[in-house]
């Protein structure tokens, strides 16, 4: 997704000298989104006779926030927002899962209002059949995700907390007092960040094959990396990326409306 730049000459990137973390944006810088934070682990661990997921986690962590602001251009963590741990955790299909949304959808647009125009479920519990983490992930679209003014109170109102800003999207929870059931996620309409997630949900939901695999990825990254859900998350893009490429080939097939 990330355009390709021209790598210097001399031996690969990854038996260079140097800061692994400078390497490792080197690469991303020329093989986008599918060089991951898995990647930057594995460059750190290998010569330490490690695998990736045997760094300690506090090394781990170290790693991530050196790389979030690559991973997601404009990262920015909101001052006083609480850090949460929990550990992943990927159960199967719960069918309470859409009136849970549709719980907080009523929550959010009565706050809201007219500033939200459109609210979606979106993310794993949204497909009927899959396996999930037991957390509602809900997208906003409003017309100016810069206007934070228009639906940062509203979202706090309704006991949601703004952790996270980037460039695509702001990034919303409940408090560390409070169930973890739910995330929202405000975007632009219209925007790239709007159109994937409602693309890859239909996808999912009109392929069970597409779906079953990705269930089965989601297993074994929960498996491997419990303690990390930044890495679990990472360790799932390049079966994201594929499936993408076949959704939109589906997209284009269908006339998919977006």
């Amino acid at each position: 997704m990330m355009g390709a730049v021209a790598a210097a000459p001399g031996p690969p990137a990854e038996q260079a000298g140097g800061d692994p973390f400078e390497r490792w944006c080197r690469l991303r810088a020329s093989g986008g989104e599918r060089v991951s934070m898995i990647r930057l682990y594995t460059m750190v661990a290998e010569p330490r006779g490690l695998q990736a997921h045997e760094l300690p986690p506090a090394e781990r962590a170290a790693l991530a926030e050196r790389a979030l602001a690559v991973v997601f251009p404009g990262w920015e963590t909101v001052p006083g927002s609480d850090r949460r741990t929990d550990p992943v955790r990927v159960v199967p299909y719960d069918p309470a899962w859409p009136g849970r949304f549709q719980a907080w959808r009523d929550r959010l647009a009565r706050r809201l209002g007219a500033t939200a125009l459109r609210i979606e479920h979106v993310g794993s519990t949204s497909v009927p059949g899959l396996a999930a983490k037991p957390i509602v992930d809900i997208q906003v679209s409003v017309a100016d995700m810069d206007r934070e003014d228009t639906y940062v109170p509203p979202c706090q109102a309704a006991g949601l907390q703004l952790r996270s800003r980037d460039r695509e999207h702001r990034y919303f929870r409940p408090p560390a007092d409070r169930r973890r059931d739910v995330h929202v996620h405000v975007c632009t309409a219209g925007r790239h960040w709007e159109r994937v997630h409602l693309l890859f949900r239909d996808y999912l939901r009109a392929n069970p094959p597409a779906c079953d695999a990705y269930a089965a990825m989601k297993r074994e990254a929960a498996a491997r990396w419990r303690d990390d859900r930044l890495a679990y998350t990472e360790a799932k893009s390049d079966l994201i990326l594929d499936l993408l490429d076949q959704a939109e080939r589906w997209a284009a097939g269908r006339h998919w409306p977006g």
